[in-house]
């Protein structure tokens, strides 16, 4: 009869309802596909570890898990604490909540060994050799030098001198007391890219005149490819709101630039001394400082005595915690000879002392 084929079909059709609208809860409750970029990101990582974060490559310094659960069936968090291997912005270190971080991965085959398959023809082993021999660094060698081919500079012989003198000595101490318009910054930049290359620095502090610090930066980063950040108010305004007020400018960078009178402020010297320790220890907590003007810190002429500044106390308390110490000035003598021994001793405190000819 109609009706009751109508009411069949009704029956039929009330019948799978139930099981079509089950269908679609069953597809809206299922878990959406993963993202690729966090396939890897399951586990945190181990110390040791190559990791990618924010585009750059990390070696993990540290894990630290969180002791408790924002929710019962939460994941548990880990803070992982990360150091820059990347040119540009080496020993920079990075703490990052690895479980949130967008991005994040673990390079697994960073740390796998090629699979060989075979064996290459003898130019492209050739060209291999000649590449691994042109950027190998001999440590015990002092005439090998790299620095003068990797800047992007037209080196004169004489700016060989001071980078020559400093890889024969055990620490680096020196005074440049080149003319003006010799390239006092450019022998200075050949120390250190040189020392770094040799690893025998990592953290560079340069103290200038504060007319100079943007020139500083320049030149380090546009000849030598070394990024250097400049240490003043507007940079600890910006760690502050990125990183906490508490967070310490003189640690958050491995090179650093810094004005002399930005420096001898007490609050600022308040700072530093959180990082110092209390007596000098080895090995030293810094490698390179490095004075532009020197002639700004020696201690000032009154009378019969030469006196300390606040510059001069300001370089006294940092002397002892660097390992290496490079003074660059045109003008060293000001025409007194316990102001000039007094100078030479904030350089090297072994050979040279105050009012001691």
């Amino acid at each position: 009869m109609p009706v009751e084929g109508n009411t069949a079909n009704e029956t039929v059709a009330m019948d799978k309802a139930p099981s079509v609208r089950h269908d679609s809860k069953q597809r809206l409750e299922e878990p959406q596909a993963s993202d690729p970029s966090r396939d890897m990101t399951a586990d945190a990582p181990s110390p040791g570890q190559m990791v990618q974060v924010r585009r750059r490559q990390f070696i993990v310094q540290d894990v630290l898990a969180a002791s408790m659960k924002w929710a019962p069936e939460a994941t548990p968090q880990h803070c992982v604490k990360l150091s820059s291997i990347e040119d540009g912005t080496l020993g920079e270190e990075l703490e990052v909540v690895w479980e949130i971080e967008p991005g994040a991965r673990i390079l697994h085959g960073a740390a796998q060994l090629p699979d060989p398959s075979g064996l290459d023809a003898p130019d492209r082993f050739d060209a291999f050799l000649d590449a691994v021999r042109w950027g190998a660094i001999d440590s015990g060698d002092p005439d090998v030098l790299q620095s003068p081919f990797r800047a992007g500079i037209q080196i004169e012989d004489y700016q060989l001198d001071p980078v020559a003198r400093a890889l024969r000595m055990p620490r680096v101490n020196l005074l440049i007391a080149d003319d003006v318009g010799l390239g006092k910054t450019i022998e200075a930049g050949l120390v250190v890219e040189e020392m770094m290359l040799r690893h025998r620095v990592r953290t560079v502090l340069v103290i200038t005149p504060a007319s100079v610090q943007t020139q500083w930066r320049e030149q380090m980063r546009d000849k030598f490819g070394l990024e250097f950040r400049i240490v003043d108010t507007e940079l600890l305004r910006d760690l502050r709101r990125r990183r906490g007020v508490r967070t310490n400018p003189w640690t958050h960078f491995p090179r650093l630039i810094v004005s002399i009178d930005f420096l001898k402020r007490e609050e600022n010297m308040r700072r530093l001394r959180e990082v110092l320790p209390q007596q000098p220890t080895y090995p030293r907590p810094f490698d390179l400082m490095i004075v532009d003007e020197a002639h700004n810190v020696a201690p000032a002429r009154h009378s019969r005595y030469s006196v300390d500044t606040d510059r001069t106390r300001a370089i006294r308390t940092l002397q002892p915690h660097f390992e290496h110490r490079l003074f660059l000035t045109a003008t060293p003598h000001n025409g007194f000879r316990d102001s000039w021994s007094s100078l030479l001793a904030l350089l090297d405190d072994q050979r040279f002392a105050p009012n001691v000819p």
